[in-house]
Parts: C-alpha cells; structure tokens; sequence
C-alpha cells in the first residue's frame, strides 16, 4: 500500500504555516521552473490552459485536455497543484467526475465556479450567475467526491463571481451558503480593493472550516490588468487569506519576451542580439535534470 502523502494533504499542511504563493505553471517546463525557484504550490489556470490552445477562455476545452495538463505539470514540478475546473463540465454528475479525474491526475484541489456556461474571464463584465441552490448541489457533489477518493484530502475551492453581477454583500452571503454545502476554501473573484477582501474575510472567520483562523480557506486571484488592485502577498496573509494565485503572470510574461523577439527576428533575420535575454542550453538541461550521455530518469 501506497504511503505516500496526498497532495491535497501537502497544499492543506502549507496554508496552516502562512500564505502560499502559488504561481500559474502553462507548461510542465513551467511547473519545474516553478518548483526551482522555490515555491510551495503551483496553479494551472483556464485562461492560460485555454489561450495555450488558441481559444478564449469561455469553457471550449474538455475535460481530458484539462487533465492532460495537470498530469504533466503535478508529474514535473513536484508540488501541490490547484486547477482551475470552470464550472464544473457540466452538472452535477459531471462535477464528481471531474474531481475524480482530476485527483487521479495529481491535483490537490480545485475550484468551481457560480457563472452560468458560457463563461466570462472573472475581471470582465457582462458576467451571469446560476442560481444559489444550483451552485450548493455542485459544491455538495464535488465535496462528497473529494470523501470518496482521498478521505477529504482533495481540496474543494467554491468560487463566486456575485461581486461583479449583485454586489460584495450577495459575494458573502453566496460564499457562506458553499461553505455549509461542504467547500473547504472560498475564492470571492473580482474585488475592487483592499478594504473589500479585508471585509469578505471578517465575514467568513464565523463560518466552520479548517483555516488556521477559523471559517474556511480563502484564495485570492492576483491577476493583473483586471479589477483587483496589485496587492502584495504579506497584506493578504494579514488579512488571513490562504493562498494567492498569479494565474496568467509567467504566460503574459513569457508571451511578451516572445513578441519582442519575433518582432527582433523578423527585422534583422538573425537572432544574434536576442542571446542575452535566452535561457541557455546548460540552463535548460540543469532544469530538466538531463546530462547528455547520461540516462534520464523520470521524477518521482
């Protein structure tokens, strides 16, 4: 029998030290890189799963595209990864099969969403909202599917977007009714300020849960050129938020270095001048873990 420590329990054991910073890893090379620099979590996002693809971020990928992607980011960088399931791939029935997929993949959580399908980016406007009991039913399901295939150890992340359509108070009330429903973490999307996710987090330390200060897990979404101001990752561990996700932060990054240099390759034909600002041979080999000649053994 198996030993080895649920990833679920791994990412659970790091947020009762403090607030993880848990970067958006596009590619397994991304999760190792991730892992090397020395976090503790990793994130796979839909947006940057979707855009990885070529498609929008409105729900087009399955599941097993989804799943693909976590395995191989969960397998290369060794860390706790927490994925993105959108609205769950369907009803309820759905929502138990993507948690149990997913946790087979190597996830240690995920998160669902209260947005009617198609989905919208959760900094974007225009956003609908399914009704609370329809979101409660999900979250029970995906609780009760976290039971049966890790004992609970798989965390179950309820993400409302009600901020944008009803209101910060209806945010609250949304989030307390999935906390009851069996969700261990909260992800309130799309707050305005500081003073906001301070109030959201007040209101949820009443609520039963396992967070070291009471009431359940909270995340926060640090994406950038959204409607959440940039605010560093110590105000959110003051504030008793759990972990604080960068979802498309390396990707946008990556994707700027990669315009300019098409932009550089295409006027000069040469990428001489780009050498400076690449990755080297050695440093992509060193992170892989490969020495040529040398037989290669696939992580743990």
């Amino acid at each position: 029998m198996s030993t080895t420590t649920h990833p679920g329990a791994k990412l659970r054991a790091a947020m009762s030290l403090g607030c993880v910073a848990a970067p958006g890893a596009f590619s397994a090379l991304c999760g190792m890189a991730i892992a090397r620099a020395g976090f503790q979590a990793c994130y796979v996002s839909g947006a940057a799963t979707s855009v990885s693809a070529g498609v929008p971020d409105v729900g087009l990928l399955g599941l097993e595209h989804f799943c693909r992607c976590i395995r191989e980011v969960a397998d290369a960088s060794g860390l706790p990864v927490l994925a993105d399931a959108d609205t769950g791939f369907g009803e309820a029935e759905m929502v138990r099969r993507t948690v149990l997929d997913y946790a087979r993949a190597g996830a240690a959580g995920l998160h669902l969403e209260d947005q009617k399908f198609p989905k919208r980016c959760g900094h974007l406007d225009g956003k609908e909202l399914v009704p609370t009991d329809h979101m409660i039913e999900k979250v029970e399901w995906a609780a009760k599917a976290s039971r049966d295939c890790s004992a609970g150890a798989f965390v179950i992340c309820a993400r409302t977007d009600a901020r944008g359509v009803d209101g910060l108070e209806a945010a609250i009330n949304r989030a307390a009714a999935y906390v009851h429903a069996g969700a261990d973490m909260i992800f309130p999307e799309g707050l305005i300020s500081d003073s906001e996710f301070a109030t959201f987090a007040r209101a949820m330390q009443g609520l039963p849960g396992p967070a070291p200060r009471g009431g359940p897990y909270l995340l926060a979404n640090m994406t950038e050129f959204g409607k959440t101001p940039m605010l560093p990752l110590d105000r959110f561990a003051s504030m008793g938020y759990s972990i604080v996700i960068y979802p498309v932060t390396l990707l946008r990054v990556a994707m700027g270095a990669v315009t300019r240099a098409l932009d550089e390759l295409h006027r000069t034909g040469t990428a001489e001048h780009l050498l400076p600002h690449m990755q080297t041979r050695q440093e992509l080999y060193s992170l892989v873990g490969y020495k040529p000649g040398t037989p290669w053994e696939a992580p743990r």
